[in-house]
C-alpha cells in the first residue's frame, strides 16, 4: 500500500514532464501535411485570414495563399532562369533574368485560370472573429505554359528574349513530362 502511495505521484511526475515542451504545444492547423505541400507537379499554398466580417477573412486568406504561391514560384523561376541562362552563351544574362523576373512576377498577380482551390475552412471564435484558411494548387506545368503564353505577348521583349524564355520554360515543361 505504501509503495503504491509512493508510485503514483512518481509517475505522474514523470508523465506531466514528458508533455511538457519549452515552446509550448503544438497546434494542428487546418490543410497541414504532403497533400497541402508543393511538390514536384504542383505548387501549393495555404493562407489564412482573421476579420470580424467573413467575406474579409475569406480575402486575405486567399491573399496571403496566392502571395506563397507567387513567392514559390518567383524563386523556383529565378533558379530556372539563373541555371539556363548560365549554360547559354547570351551577352546579357543579367538583364534576361531580371526581365524573366519582372515577367513572372507579373503573372503570378494576375488571376491564373489554372489555379484550383482544394481547400476552404471557416472558423467563428467566442468574440465573433472569423478564421478562414485556403489552399490552393496550380500544376506546375500548367504555369509554365501560361508563362510562355504571356511571354509571347510581351511587347518589352526582344526576339532573342523570347527565345531565350520559351526554350527555358519547353526544357522545363519537357523535364516535367518526362517525369524528371
Amino acid at each position: 500500500m505504501r509503495i503504491a502511495l509512493f508510485l503514483i505521484p512518481a509517475f505522474m511526475i514523470l508523465f506531466t514532464g514528458c508533455k511538457s515542451s519549452p515552446f509550448g504545444d503544438r497546434v494542428k492547423g487546418p490543410f497541414e501535411g504532403n497533400k497541402y505541400e508543393s511538390n514536384r507537379r504542383f505548387y501549393r499554398a495555404v493562407g489564412q485570414g482573421q476579420s470580424r466580417q467573413e467575406r474579409i477573412a475569406l480575402q486575405r486568406a486567399q491573399v496571403r495563399a496566392r502571395a506563397e504561391l507567387a513567392a514559390q514560384a518567383d524563386s523556383r523561376i529565378k533558379e530556372l532562369a539563373d541555371d539556363y541562362v548560365s549554360e547559354t552563351s547570351y551577352e546579357n544574362k543579367a538583364e534576361i533574368t531580371g526581365k524573366f523576373q519582372s515577367l513572372t512576377r507579373a503573372i503570378t498577380n494576375t488571376q491564373i485560370g489554372e489555379l484550383r482551390k482544394i481547400g476552404e475552412r471557416k472558423y467563428l471564435n467566442e468574440e465573433g472573429e472569423y478564421t478562414a484558411f485556403i489552399a490552393y494548387e496550380i500544376k506546375r506545368k500548367d504555369l509554365y505554359e501560361f508563362l510562355n503564353r504571356q511571354a509571347k505577348s510581351n511587347p518589352s521583349l526582344t526576339p532573342e528574349e523570347l527565345k531565350l524564355i520559351n526554350e527555358m520554360l519547353d526544357y522545363q515543361i519537357k523535364r516535367l513530362e518526362d517525369g524528371e
